[in-house]
């Protein structure tokens, strides 16, 4: 037993030499402003956050509500959207001393005006649903730590995007109650300014799933697209692989802080995207990936897509999870087709079957549909070949590095084409997928 009494409670303090040290000169970009901190913390801590406006107060009380609630948590998104950020904050913490009654009070202030009696029993019925929200975010609530936030989002170099910001998805409003507070940007890619086009699947691709992926991603890269998905293994690397290939940008939307790059295998790909498009998240940095969170995070993919594109899903797929928020966002949704016999598409057959997805014929047909949403767009001329796809300088040096014979491990082929290990890695897989080399249990040869 600890006999040395109670500790005072300093939650958005910094407690060691280092955190206060990064507060006393750090800062965080936000919305392209470059903001500092312990200006924003001081303002904070004196409760002078002013509802209604979506300035820098307004945005850090986001950044509180971000670190407090799971994605999608409507009740939140409610209050927000009432109350602003700040005034709905305020009153929770309030709330969790003096009870939820007032706080359903205000919530019934801010809409109609109904009579007396009505008012009363529509703030009991409003306090009453409050009761499971403030238990499932006391926790959180009393060890809020903003400053912990903001100084692991100036480590990481990410952007803090919010609605209004020029940088901001317009298609993410469209969530409307689930829509995320903030948006963490890994990048500088703007992913608002381009008809995107979001592509995912089974994490135990098949080849001809690779192939269908490849060709769709490629076809929307030479048509100008934005390429979605989740940074996965299998279609989803598929997809921003060829993106990276092809020079197109990509958006990974992760399930975890932009600082936890997940799977691990995926690191080094996940870090190209990071320089050459984008990572988002709507968890703060530090946040772990888990089940529920990848889940929800198939919400932002279906609504950063003008289509989405469904390349291989088993019966329990996390694919068919993004292919019901498409359609609920009321966005076109394709499936590709396989074998019958496949049960890697059964998914797939499925959402075809009962009239949920488009079939894709050809891998212009999602492209199309996503390029319809942009008036003048190009659209693909139907006389190239899909196979006639851009070929990387990259894929070229490691095609040439190899023989037909003798295979070569990896750091072989990066002596003989110069590569650096992650640019050869990421180069050979996508050879593999032009089927322009094979890879063996002792390394990699020519096709």
């Amino acid at each position: 037993m600890d006999d040395r009494g109670p500790r005072r409670r300093r939650p958005t303090r910094p407690t060691t030499r280092r955190a206060r040290a990064r507060a006393a000169d750090g800062a965080v970009s936000t919305g392209g402003r470059t903001v500092d901190r312990t200006d924003l913390l001081a303002r904070l801590r004196a409760d002078v956050v002013r509802p209604g406006e979506l300035g820098t107060d307004e945005l850090l009380a986001r950044v509180a509500w971000s670190t407090v609630v799971e994605p999608g948590d409507s009740t939140a998104g409610e209050l927000v959207g009432r109350l602003g950020a700040g005034r709905a904050i305020r009153a929770v913490l309030q709330a969790l001393d003096d009870g939820p009654v007032a706080l359903g009070e205000m919530l019934v202030d801010t809409g109609c005006d109904p009579a007396d009696d009505v008012r009363v029993e529509l703030a009991r019925a409003a306090s009453d649903a409050l009761v499971p929200a403030l238990e499932r975010w006391r926790p959180r609530l009393l060890r809020l730590d903003v400053d912990a936030v903001l100084g692991a989002a100036s480590a990481v170099g990410c952007t803090l995007l919010a609605p209004g910001d020029e940088d901001w998805p317009a298609g993410i409003d469209d969530l409307g109650v689930h829509a995320p507070l903030v948006l963490w940007r890994r990048g500088t890619r703007a992913v608002g300014d381009l008809p995107g086009i979001s592509v995912v699947g089974a994490r135990a691709n098949t080849v001809l799933g690779a192939e269908a992926a490849a060709e769709i991603t490629s076809t929307a890269a030479d048509a100008g697209c934005l390429v979605v998905s989740g940074g996965a293994y299998g279609i989803d690397a598929v997809a921003h692989r060829v993106a990276l290939a092809a020079g197109a940008p990509t958006v990974a939307v992760l399930a975890g802080g932009v600082d936890q790059l997940y799977p691990a295998g995926n690191s080094t790909m996940l870090r190209s995207v990071a320089d050459h498009g984008a990572l988002l998240a709507e968890c703060p940095p530090g946040t772990r990936p888990s089940r529920w969170r990848f889940l929800a995070r198939n919400r932002l993919i279906a609504a950063l897509g003008a289509v989405s594109v469904i390349v291989e899903a088993g019966a329990r797929s996390g694919a068919l999870n993004t292919a019901h928020h498409a359609a609920q966002l009321g966005r076109p949704v394709f499936a590709v087709p396989g074998p019958y016999s496949s049960s890697a598409s059964v998914g797939c057959h499925r959402l075809i079957a009962d009239h949920r997805a488009e079939i894709v014929v050809h891998p212009r047909d999602p492209v199309d549909a996503a390029l319809r949403t942009r008036s003048g767009a190009v659209t693909v001329d139907p006389a190239v070949p899909i196979a006639a796809a851009r070929v990387d300088p990259d894929v070229l040096r490691v095609v040439d590095a190899l023989g037909r014979r003798r295979p070569l491990p990896l750091d072989e082929v990066v002596v003989r084409s110069g590569l650096s290990p992650a640019d050869a890695t990421d180069a050979l897989a996508l050879a593999e997928l032009q089927g322009l080399v094979t890879r063996g249990a002792a390394g990699w040869t020519a096709a």
